[in-house]
């Protein structure tokens, strides 16, 4: 029997959905069973190795024994902001708009509560998500809402809005009309807009806008913040290496919050973001080795009989057979295929499934055969 008094207590975890990836461990096992091995395009993690020049720029840094600091360095900050520029036409930031953090997905947790919303409050994400969205409105206490259009909203104001273009899983890309109105709407509201552009850099189709493009914002951060991560440009996803850019007040309200919580990035850790942002020549070849794999992996898939839906930009393919994603998850785990059951992803999403480009070029090629017998 417990003295601690925590059984008795509200665990944070009775708040929160199901672990999802917890949920597929018998298709994962029936995948494994196949005489060719498994090929696991479940999760989009990073396969190819990290670029020698990463690696020097982490090894120069290593030697620092201090504490780092929560805002990062100088040299850190600077390069986002030269990246953020040359890579998606940004304007307007410099070292005061940027926030480094342990990897995108601990901010995206935290960064409602950071932000001061909670009970009473209303968070909008998108109809389709990735799941620690809807986690950090719950860990806030606040209310989660889905909705893919403002019109959805009627008159509620929302204290923030999560948007994600290219989109986790569908690969939806948003119209540069679509985010200036979403813009405007928020700004007539006062609700803060949070971009998830860690896609931005893998788009295959038409282009793909920042919320932070001087044609969405007007040149005018104010209540925008854009999220961006090096775990899928620069196969950085062991490092956690992500950045926060836009309204410097904001970020300086964050700022002062993570301080007192000690979220520091390690200094080597920042040594190697630095070369991965001021690099473009490797992103640009792992850009093209991805594209060489959803080449492989979009012909097998529709040859299968399924139907690719979005999926213009991103690591994903967002297919279906216009059936449950729970049976199609079975149907490719006979053929020794791990996928992403959609249901992940919110109600929206029960009959897609998303196929990760994150494979070698030889489980890509085998999936691929599996997929055309």
């Amino acid at each position: 029997m417990s003295t601690s008094g925590f059984a008795t207590r509200r665990r944070v975890s009775s708040v929160l959905p199901d672990f999802p990836w917890d949920t597929i461990g018998a298709a994962r096992a029936r995948a494994a069973e196949h005489a060719g091995g498994i090929v696991d395009l479940s999760v989009g993690t990073p396969v190819d190795p990290v670029d020698p020049v990463i690696r020097a720029a982490l090894a120069a840094s290593a030697e620092f024994p201090g504490y780092p600091t929560t805002i990062g360095t100088p040299q850190l900050r600077a390069a986002a902001v030269g990246a953020l520029e040359r890579r998606f036409g940004t304007t307007g930031l410099d070292e005061s708009s940027i926030l480094p953090v342990i990897g995108t997905k601990e901010v995206i947790a935290g960064m409602v509560s950071m932000l001061g919303i909670g009970a009473g409050d209303v968070v909008v994400i998108p109809e389709v998500a990735y799941p620690t969205y809807e986690v950090g409105a719950l860990l806030a206490g606040a209310t989660a809402v889905r909705a893919d259009s403002t019109v959805q909203l009627g008159p509620t104001a929302p204290a923030l809005l999560f948007l994600n273009s290219p989109s986790n899983p569908t690969g939806k890309v948003l119209g540069i009309d679509h985010l200036r109105k979403v813009v405007e709407w928020a700004r007539e509201r006062g609700t803060i807009v949070v971009s998830d552009e860690c896609y931005l850099g893998l788009t295959w189709e038409g282009e793909a806008y920042s919320i932070l493009d001087p044609r969405v914002s007007g040149g005018d951060h104010r209540g925008l913040i854009a999220v961006h991560s090096l775990s899928k440009v620069s196969n950085l996803a062991s490092y956690r290496a992500g950045f926060l850019a836009g309204d410097r007040e904001l970020i300086g309200e964050l700022l002062a919050v993570r301080k007192h919580a000690g979220m520091m990035v390690p200094f080597p850790i920042q040594g190697a973001m630095v070369a991965a942002l001021d690099d473009d020549e490797h992103a640009r070849v792992q850009h093209e080795r991805y594209r060489a794999r959803r080449e492989v992996l979009r012909t097998a898939v529709t040859s299968a009989g399924f139907r690719v839906d979005h999926s213009e930009a991103g690591l994903y393919l967002w297919a279906t057979r216009d059936e449950d994603s729970r049976t199609t998850l079975d149907w490719l785990a006979d053929r020794g295929i791990l996928a992403a059951p959609g249901d992940f992803y919110g109600p929206a999403g029960a009959q897609h499934v998303r196929i990760a480009l994150t494979a070698t070029d030889e489980r890509v090629a085998a999936a691929a055969e599996r997929l055309n017998r």
